[in-house]
């Protein structure tokens, strides 16, 4: 992997069956519970679509042709006010550790900041210890419980941060 090749950029149709192969495989790598979660999201397959409305967006990281995480926002799930989620924030092996999810993670909030929105929520489990250190890194704090109804009611970690 070469830093010169690495890219992040919003995401193409032609990214979609890539994308979706990522995420899957990262969730079946962390022993997701495939319903509940974002393994079962029939947005996976069409990820372009899914993220082709206001205020959303969805950002791939792409070396040499080839995705290798994604993360994106989009205003959260039944819930009512100027707060977003981070999504499907997920990344392949090669991908970890190099600094990649905190340069992800910059590039969705100043898109959240530019969409207007005040806040970012998220939902992860206990055990994706990597993912939730970043969060709280970033300024994501803890919370009691979720906030709107994402559908992934298998999360049981909830976070959410300040713009």
């Amino acid at each position: 992997m070469s830093k010169a090749a690495i890219l992040i950029r919003e995401i193409k149709a032609e990214d979609d069956a890539q994308v979706a192969e990522v995420i899957r495989a990262v969730l079946i790598e962390m022993g997701v519970p495939k319903v509940g979660t974002a393994y079962a999201d029939k947005a996976l397959d069409e990820m372009t679509t899914t993220y082709n409305k206001d205020n959303a967006a969805y950002f791939v990281v792409e070396d040499q042709g080839k995705i290798i995480g994604g993360a994106g926002i989009a205003p959260l799930e039944n819930y009512k006010g100027p707060i977003c989620e981070l999504q499907k924030m997920y990344f392949l092996p090669e991908a970890r550790g190099k600094g990649l999810g905190m340069k992800m993670m910059e590039v969705c909030l100043e898109k959240a900041k530019s969409f207007g929105f005040e806040k970012c929520y998220l939902e992860t489990f206990p055990y994706m210890k990597d993912a939730t250190k970043l969060y709280a890194k970033s300024g994501f704090e803890p919370l009691e419980g979720p906030l709107g109804d994402t559908g992934h009611y298998s999360c049981n970690v909830w976070m959410l941060k300040s713009l």
